[in-house]
């Protein structure tokens, strides 16, 4: 009851201080980092840890393996003059900073050398030539406008896209020329990461928690752990080799035959699915449903339209209008725009059009302009208006407290898609609807508005939308609800932490390629994929485009569920983040199939907590909530531990949410340990992280500490240093505490109820090596 008071008490002390204490951790450029660079005596003496100073060093990163060349065409850059694609042979590489091959699961289509046309739409193959763009420092005034830009773009509720600063530097400087003595990496020592600062000694004030082992004693055992060797500069990855960790298929069993369940929802013939053939749809006549458990269908002929005659107001089916405005053709944007006002005339002057307007008139040069209004928009068009045949069955909603499984084709995804591409989805486009607990579906929003984001976002879908009806898909996607009921007791944990492979380079869905892919998502699946949004979840929305279509029928997460899709395609290459992003080319995804003729691309969307203040996400509530969010993500149901392929993750819910680094790795893995699967763990270029997470983790498995010991210790560090400091940040740092109490020999008389030897921590023990 004391702990509980004591939670609400801490929450309301920092609601009271709004105007002194306004969150510094969740703007990257506010001017605070320089202040809590002067870190204090006490924080100085922490363990080498939290004193390791890196050079931030930018290195090319080669997006598709070795170079290639291939008859398909694909988009360009008009931004771009000279564009360079570097692409796959299919043939096993070697990935930078990880022994033994790796087998590239993707290629690089061969982009249009012609650097006048931007949007390769044809199937002509040109010859091509490509090279990066050049990226701005991370700590130049473009890039820190940036990062401002993305933590002001919200999405829902107020809630921006959970990504962060981190990884918008990863990406930024992983298309950076290293230059030697460059500002960046000279200042790489001064510009920590604020999870691992003190504050300035002015703003100094007592916190609890102080002990009597001295900082060095710490630092001495600690240091005795890591040989100095170990821990090179130009390390670029540390723990286990990501080679050794389970990727899918190898380690997954044979599955079942695929047949519908009560909990499974299958719209193909199941009897009739065999490999390299396009899925047939079931059933063979399509069934209407126009009802609060299924998706309302554009083609229902409940689906009705207001109408004004000479006899007063009627009524018409909505799906007829759809289908004479989509037949009549497209000779320009504004064909498109007047086609799609024709069935949606009460939003004819909100709706903006301008994002389309300038892709056909100032990013697309002519050719590939009359290719989009001739070729691709009416195979679009045809597409769509193809939902009576391909989605015959009613699509459930995934609803909240739900543990359903929906099993759709590639083709008739893309059919969905295409739908939503003209906005014929009903009931979707006003939030105060049947669906205003549901992501928006229709690109309206995507159309409007002049950024640069919009444009390329369209360029990327374009490729998407050409690719499949130019040669139509052949796989499945399965999308599953998991609820989680019966969480983990965290305390009682005697799991002992797995394996983790941690590295500053390489991406989540290149490098963790065959393993369970994290998505920072939104709680409103795909954030702001079909607005203004373009960072983590957006972008692996938008290069794989079929996650989008589970907007149209997965309710918002709830703090115990997690959306899992099995099986989607990726379609394209990109570079950059938010504004500086840029399609690429077209990508050929060569990810084996299942035995349910899936892509084994396995992508958990788990929405973190957003936090006001630094302190709020220590509070053990809290800390809980994100455990128990990631452990639904991570587990499965009656599965054989050695089966389940290893998290790629990164840093989940911080940057612009507020979450500290260092707590959400230590989350993660503990998370990940409790479900039975190893961590590999992408930094966004950041070694200092790097270290930091791989020194704990090595001690802690040094020491054998356990999830549930190690959860204690995250609540000491709540009761004996947040609770009752007073400023913005506490003193001693998270892994500082951690240390300090798991390498205590013996409790003091004060601390014998906290204590690590209290809650079973073996002492420590001299290391040999």
């Amino acid at each position: 009851m004391d702990e509980v008071t004591d939670s609400q008490s801490l929450s309301a002390e920092m609601n009271s201080e709004d105007g002194k204490n306004d969150a510094p951790e969740t703007s990257p450029n506010d001017g605070k980092l320089e202040r809590e660079a002067q870190m204090s005596d006490l924080t100085k003496g922490c363990v080498a840890v939290e004193n390791a100073h890196v050079d931030l060093a930018c290195q090319n990163s080669a997006d598709c393996g070795s170079a290639g060349r291939v008859d398909e065409t694909c988009l360009g850059d008009s931004r771009r003059k000279g564009v360079q694609a570097e692409c796959s042979n299919g043939q096993k590489s070697k990935r930078p900073g990880s022994p033994g091959p790796h087998p590239v699961k993707s290629t690089c289509v061969a982009a249009n050398a012609n650097s006048e046309l931007t949007l390769c739409l044809s199937s002509n193959p040109s010859k091509a030539v490509s090279s990066d763009i050049e990226m701005p420092s991370p700590n130049s005034p473009v890039c820190k406008d940036m990062l401002s830009s993305n933590a002001a773009d919200k999405d829902y509720d107020g809630s921006t896209s959970a990504e962060d600063f981190a990884f918008t530097k990863a990406h930024v400087m992983g298309r950076q020329k290293i230059v030697k003595n460059s500002d960046w990496e000279s200042s790489g020592k001064e510009k920590r990461h604020p999870a691992a600062m003190g504050t300035e000694d002015a703003e100094m004030l007592e916190c609890s928690g102080s002990s009597n082992i001295s900082q060095d004693a710490i630092e001495n055992q600690v240091e005795s752990l890591f040989p100095s060797a170990s821990f090179g500069a130009d390390k670029r990855w540390f723990g286990t080799p990501v080679d050794e960790l389970n990727r899918l298929p190898q380690c997954a069993p044979p599955l079942s035959h695929l047949r519908a369940v009560s909990n499974h929802t299958v719209t193909v013939r199941t009897d009739l699915l065999r490999e390299g053939e396009v899925p047939v749809p079931y059933p063979s006549k399509f069934k209407d449903a126009w009802d609060d458990v299924s998706v309302k269908m554009p083609c229902s002929e409940k689906n009705l339209f207001p109408m004004e005659t000479e006899d007063g107001s009627d009524v018409r089916s909505r799906w007829e209008l759809i289908q004479s405005s989509l037949k009549r053709g497209f000779k320009s944007s504004l064909d498109v725009r007047d086609a799609i006002l024709r069935y949606n005339t009460a939003h004819a002057k909100r709706w903006d059009f301008t994002a389309l307007n300038l892709l056909c008139t100032e990013c697309l040069e002519r050719r590939e302009t009359q290719h989009l209004f001739e070729v691709v928009l009416p195979a679009m068009a045809n597409l769509a208006l193809s939902a009576p045949r391909l989605c015959s069955m009613p699509i459930p909603l995934l609803k909240s407290g739900m543990n359903h499984s929906l099993t759709l084709s590639q083709e008739q995804i893309a059919c969905l898609l295409a739908n939503a591409f003209f906005c014929t989805f009903p009931r979707r486009n006003v939030r105060k609807s049947d669906y205003c607990s549901y992501p928006e579906i229709n690109f309206c929003r995507l159309f409007e508005g002049s950024s640069t984001r919009k444009t390329e976002k369209l360029k990327t879908l374009l490729c998407y939308f050409r690719r499949v009806t130019q040669d139509v898909p052949k796989g499945l996607v399965t999308f599953t609800r998991q609820t989680l009921n019966n969480p983990p007791v965290w305390e009682s944990s005697k799991t002992q932490l797995t394996r983790l492979h941690i590295a500053c380079d390489g991406t989540i869905e290149d490098d963790g390629y065959g393993m369970l892919q994290v998505d920072f998502a939104n709680r409103f699946v795909g954030g702001g994929v079909t607005g203004h949004g373009l960072v983590q979840e957006e972008i692996r929305f938008v290069i794989n485009p079929e996650l989008i279509v589970s907007r149209l029928f997965t309710e918002a997460l709830e703090y115990n569920e997690c959306l899992i899709i099995t099986g989607t395609e990726r379609y394209s290459n990109y570079s950059g983040y938010a504004e500086s992003y840029e399609w690429k080319d077209s990508c050929k995804d060569e990810t084996p199939r299942d035995d349910w003729q899936r892509r084994c691309t396995e992508i958990v969307a788990i929405d973190a907590l957003k936090y006001r203040r630094f302190l709020e996400q220590f509070l053990p509530e809290k800390m809980t909530r994100e455990l128990n969010k990631a452990y639904c993500g991570f587990h499965r149901n009656g599965a054989n531990t050695k089966h389940l392929s290893a998290v790629a993750t990164g840093n989940w819910g911080c940057g612009a949410f507020g979450g500290d680094t260092r707590l959400k790795a230590l989350i993660q893995l503990m998370a990940a340990a409790e479900a039975g699967r190893d961590v590999a763990y992408f930094t966004f270029g950041d070694p200092e992280l790097m270290r930091d997470v791989h020194k704990m983790h090595t001690f802690l498995t040094k020491r054998q500490v356990n999830v549930g010991q190690l959860y204690s210790l995250l609540n000491q560090y709540f009761n004996m240093v947040c609770k009752n400091c007073r400023k913005s940040r506490p003193d001693i740092s998270l892994y500082t505490f951690i240390y300090k109490n798991v390498s205590s020999p013996t409790p003091t008389p004060a601390d014998s109820t906290n204590s690590a030897t209290s809650v079973g921590m073996p002492a420590a023990t001299p290391d040999t090596h």
